[in-house]
């Protein structure tokens, strides 16, 4: 029989398995290895704030830009692998090891993927002053220009860094790439006309068309799109071949917990089948995918790492 003083003990004994916090109890942080402004900035910021509501803690947003996402991903792996802190890659993951020899984390193995989010074609805009109402008209005029023309893009590495150097590559043009720190700062110069063309997100580049600051002339991926009507495709208007769309992948680090990895992938992909969410995501010019589940997103990335790396070589970026 249990004496009075044993009784009274058992509910002390008991409270530190009683006390075990479920996760998340405290903020957490997703990591956006790209500037503030582009489209995977704003991507990460909806992201971030319905998984908050979702969870019930807050999710902070945390901008860590440069050289190509390298800078955000090796900040991201500074971080414990408890679930607090995600990270959201878009198209330059696959690519960091390839074009940064230095980089020590492989885009596959160091990176766990739960969640794919969004994803939106690439809009071709020039400057005004450029004579080109159209695509073939814009490759007669770089064929001119040659490396007087100039293309702004973002470190290397970065989305429409690889977008300008894969034109160039299919077209055959030569035009002078000049990098950027983040794609906001490029289209500034684009607008101002210090910078003849770009190719980046609707996001960014919609408005500006829309008020006639730049002339959009093409979209990026294979088909036409119902967020650019009206704007053909740059494989059907004289660079065969061409397909670039942007993409947001959620990834955690290897070694996070079950439970705390289960809780984050269910959330998000809560959040990216909310309809409310979705129409936020639409009014920024992404779409979400049929299927954001962790297989998906895994065989996303393995699948624009095999098909970036041979391109990556041709560029010669790697450094």
């Amino acid at each position: 029989m249990l004496s009075r003083r044993t009784f009274f003990a058992l509910p002390a004994l008991a409270t530190p398995a009683l006390a075990q916090e479920r996760f998340p109890s405290r903020p957490l942080r997703l990591i956006i290895p790209v500037g503030v402004g582009g489209v995977t900035d704003v991507v990460g910021r909806i992201i971030a704030e319905a998984m908050a509501q979702e969870l019930g803690r807050p999710v902070v947003p945390e901008a860590i830009p440069g050289a190509g996402s390298t800078v955000g991903a090796a900040a991201f792996h500074r971080l414990p692998a408890d679930g607090y802190s995600f990270y959201i890659g878009t198209n330059n993951h696959p690519v960091m090891q390839a074009i940064r020899k230095d980089f020590p984390f492989n885009p596959i193995t160091d990176f766990v993927p739960f969640c794919l989010v969004g994803r939106q074609p690439f809009m071709l805009a020039v400057h005004p002053s450029v004579p080109a109402q159209d695509l073939p008209s814009l490759l007669v005029w770089l064929r001119e220009q040659k490396d007087a023309a100039n293309y702004g893009a973002t470190n290397p590495g970065a989305s429409n860094h690889l977008a300008g150097e894969l034109f160039k590559q299919l077209s055959g043009m030569e035009f002078t790439v000049i990098p950027y720190r983040t794609a906001s700062n490029a289209v500034q110069d684009l607008v101002a006309g210090r910078m003849n063309f770009t190719i980046d997100s609707p996001t960014m580049l919609r408005p500006l068309m829309d008020d006639g600051r730049v002339r959009g002339l093409a979209v990026t991926g294979t088909a036409r799109s119902a967020l650019l009507p009206g704007l053909p495709t740059i494989g059907e208007s004289g660079v065969p071949g061409y397909d670039m769309t942007a993409w947001q992948v959620l990834f955690a680090k290897p070694g996070t917990p079950a439970e705390p990895l289960a809780i984050l992938t269910a959330a998000a992909r809560k959040v990216v089948a909310d309809p409310a969410v979705q129409q936020r995501l639409l009014r920024a010019g992404v779409e979400t995918w049929p299927d954001s589940s962790p297989a998906a997103a895994a065989a996303h990335v393995q699948a624009e790492v095999t098909r970036w790396a041979p391109i990556v070589a041709r560029m010669g970026l790697a450094n």
